[in-house]
């Protein structure tokens, strides 16, 4: 393979969330003691499928093409229903689940996201062309360093500090956020360092146990490495296989499978291929035991997917909301250019959710959502305003307003005051003040973790079912998958549980890790 196609892999990729049961119901997780084999405690091991979802999954069992995903279904407990982080974009559900926060706390808003401080976009991989208005040296230093090092906060503590804290190794392999104590070097490859403006190596703090694709990997023999620069599947099994056989496997482990995703964008939200593929990898990883039921012994397998994905119709013109349009009367920061005097917007599109930012302190807000609102595929406008949340849609007229505190609690024990129309989130609250989420599950949180992740006077968008959301050189995906919004169809995803009995609080992304802390004490 020649440079130039070497070097467009490298883009391309960089541009980038025991009880038996012979059948696949699901198992609520019930508080019952761990069980373990021996007086050890036991490893755990977390497998995060990207975009893993429940019909697929099941379809691939049932018919025969998915015996690893099977066993461990067979010989654990299984829910289709863990509750995304928001927007369930990878790198901000990846963010929540290693701190145990929503991005009001991690401060990762997003895959596009705009500084208000550095006045520039960030963004952490989404597209192709993206990337190249941008510019490579400062996409691989946002995706390479800045996103583990600099913007998610420091306030917060990774799974892999507090567990280093208490005496505990981790490792990380191919997952997309991995912070930890220990400092790690990420080597660029040669072709690409001296044939481009990239340095040789980037410095970045993470576990005792670091793999990143060709950057950094623990077994010298790992051959995986030509499909997106070992940032596939095959590379992530032969790691975890390594780590098994060499006796290194420390006390907990995250190990990260992104093909799935990048085929149910293309093929759309019923496609097996993706979560065969990795079946396969699975197996592999299975066949290091003298036989598969040894793999239980002992040790906790947690398997999960980071969000589903929505179809997305076929018809461009019908399914892509291009924000320019209803907003082509301001002046709005373009990609490759820094901030003018004149430049009055910014919009940064996370597939199916959005985010318009405010830089000019004279425009009205209200004038852009109401030329937002005359749209009818956003489902709905959120924004702060007066210390509360404020949310419309078309189909309302009447404004739902809410924030934390009060005498309204939900299924997750938070409390609430809201006003306004509470059918515009889908909520459902009966004579005892209890709220119950529809549409959006943990809406509220969510939602306000999302408006609280960043500085500035900015608004967000939720596309309905069917329909996504472009800017400038935005990837779109007209026939196949999208996610991004707080809608259900792109929020719930299966978890799979061997090893464990122990419960957990709510079935969150958010509340695994200490769920897993838990676990390991």
């Amino acid at each position: 393979m020649g440079f130039r196609s070497i070097f467009i892999v490298f883009l391309s990729i960089l541009l980038i969330g025991c009880t038996v049961h012979k059948n696949n119901e699901e198992q609520d997780l019930l508080p019952i003691a761990i069980q373990t084999n021996n007086k050890n405690p036991p490893k755990v091991v977390l497998l995060i499928i990207d975009s893993l979802m429940d019909k697929p999954l099941k379809q691939a069992i049932q018919e025969n093409k998915a015996p690893a995903l099977a066993f461990f279904l067979n010989h654990g407990r299984y829910n289709k229903n863990l509750v995304s982080s928001y927007p369930t974009m990878s790198v901000t559900i990846d963010s929540s689940l290693i701190t145990g926060t929503y991005p009001d706390k991690h401060k990762i808003p997003g895959l596009v996201w705009y500084d208000e401080d550095e006045q520039r976009i960030i963004n952490y991989g989404n597209g192709f062309f993206e990337m190249v208005k941008i510019g490579v040296s400062q996409f691989a230093e946002d995706s390479l360093y800045q996103f583990n090092n600099v913007d998610l906060s420091p306030k917060v503590e990774t799974i892999h500090e507090v567990l280093d804290k208490r005496g505990k190794r981790t490792a990380s392999i191919n997952s997309i956020i991995y912070r930890g104590n220990y400092e790690h070097t990420l080597k660029i490859p040669k072709v690409l360092s001296k044939t481009t403006a990239l340095p040789d190596h980037y410095n970045t703090s993470g576990p005792k146990i670091l793999s990143v694709g060709a950057f950094i990997r623990q077994d010298e023999k790992n051959k995986h490495l030509v499909n997106r620069i070992g940032l596939n599947d095959a590379f992530a099994a032969q790691e975890l296989k390594y780590l098994i056989e060499k006796n290194k496997l420390p006390e907990f482990s995250i190990i990260y499978f992104p093909v799935n995703d990048h085929v149910v964008h293309r093929k759309g939200t019923m496609t097996t291929e993706g979560i065969e593929e990795l079946d396969k990898q699975l197996q592999e990883v299975l066949n290091v035991f003298p036989n598969w039921k040894n793999a239980l012994d002992n040790m906790i397998w947690i398997i999960i997917g980071d969000s589903k994905q929505s179809s997305v119709k076929k018809n461009k013109k019908e399914a892509l909301i291009d924000i320019r349009d209803a907003l082509s009367n301001y002046n709005i920061l373009k990609l490759n250019e820094p901030v003018r005097n004149k430049d009055e917007l910014v919009i940064t599109a996370n597939e199916r959710m959005a985010y318009v930012y405010k830089i000019n302190e004279d425009i009205p807000l209200q004038d852009i959502i109401s030329r937002l609102q005359t749209d009818e595929r956003i489902a709905w406008i959120a924004w702060k305003e007066n210390d509360m949340i404020q949310v419309k849609s078309g189909d309302q007229d009447e404004v739902f307003q809410f924030k934390p505190g009060g005498v309204f609690r939900d299924v997750y024990n938070q409390n609430w005051s809201i006003k306004g129309n509470s059918s515009v989130l889908d909520l459902a609250i009966d004579n005892n003040n209890q709220i119950k989420y529809g549409d959006y599950p943990d809406g509220l949180a969510r939602l306000y973790g999302a408006l609280h992740s960043q500085k500035g006077d900015f608004l967000i968008m939720d596309a309905k079912p069917g329909y996504e959301f472009i800017g400038e050189s935005s990837p779109e995906h007209t026939g196949g998958g999208a996610h991004g919004s707080m809608h259900k169809n792109d929020s719930l995803t299966p978890i799979i549980v061997t090893g464990t009995d122990k419960s957990i609080d709510h079935l969150r992304i958010v509340d695994l890790k200490e769920w897993i802390l838990d676990i390991l004490k």
